[in-house]
């Protein structure tokens, strides 16, 4: 392959710019190698955050030609090859330093979403579900925290006052993978209402277009969330329903308990 031209953003909290790089690339290389090159070659005190080198810890997204990405995941050979590469930090959390962001924010929603909180056994000592209900919020434990789908969206990443009242499509799909669980007890609709501020969500599905493990968040995560939220506050039958059943009323149509025995 030809030398690689990469343009990389150095700086810190109080700013930067672009710095250009030429390096030679091997075949076979993803983004991340080049900036590894440029690592060994130009830079050694380029910050870069990496860990597995094969899509599945999340810790290399960066912005490359404007677009959310793992670096890792982003194949050299996609590019012209005498196209200029840009690599910058994720625009909606602050820099740290140069391709390092301060992802804090995130943890910090993480801890406002009330656990897993199984019900009961049944007298046999066992707890069932449907396969469907298993295969339902599998999707969602695919996620590896690599924030693209944060990074993206819109209102928080051109609207930094709505982060205190936006957790945004990662923490929906959390969100989603609890409550949609037959055998969870606890009781999430009201709270990602009214503190994680779904109703923000406009689903432009811009989360699910740069999600590298292809979960469907906002067909099979935000929009049943939303329905749901619907159901609780203008169904009056439904509410009526939970009154005397519990969590289980908001179970949309077709959507039956598991037998008991």
């Amino acid at each position: 392959m030809p030398d690689v031209r990469m343009k990389v953003w150095r700086g810190d909290a109080t700013g930067g710019a672009f710095v250009d790089f030429t390096v030679p690339a091997d075949e076979g290389m993803v983004v991340l190698d080049v900036v590894h090159r440029i690592q060994a070659t130009h830079a050694p005190d380029l910050a870069v955050r990496w860990n597995c080198k094969a899509g599945k810890c999340g810790s290399c997204s960066a912005e490359i030609n404007g677009h959310p990405k793992l670096m890792c995941m982003t194949r050299m050979n996609t590019f012209a090859p005498d196209e200029e590469i840009t690599v910058s930090p994720l625009k909606t959390f602050p820099v740290v330093k140069d391709l390092v962001t301060d992802v804090s924010f995130n943890y910090e929603k993480a801890k406002t979403i009330p656990a897993f909180k199984p019900k009961p056994k049944e007298a046999d000592g066992t707890r069932r579900m449907y396969q469907e209900d298993i295969e339902r919020v599998q999707e969602f434990h695919k996620c590896i925290e690599c924030f693209l789908c944060q990074d993206v969206c819109h209102v928080i990443r051109d609207h930094e006052e709505n982060k205190p009242s936006f957790s945004g499509p990662r923490y929906f799909v959390r969100l989603a993978a609890l409550e949609m669980h037959p055998l969870d007890t606890n009781d999430r609709i009201d709270l990602a209402r009214l503190k994680h501020g779904l109703g923000y969500c406009n689903i432009t599905k811009c989360c699910t277009d740069v999600c590298p493990e292809d979960i469907h968040i906002t067909d099979n995560a935000i929009i049943p969330l939303k329905e749901r939220i619907v159901t609780r506050t203008y169904d009056p039958i439904a509410w009526a329903l939970r009154r005397m059943r519990g969590k289980s009323a908001d179970l949309g149509a077709g959507e039956p308990e598991p037998p008991s025995a």
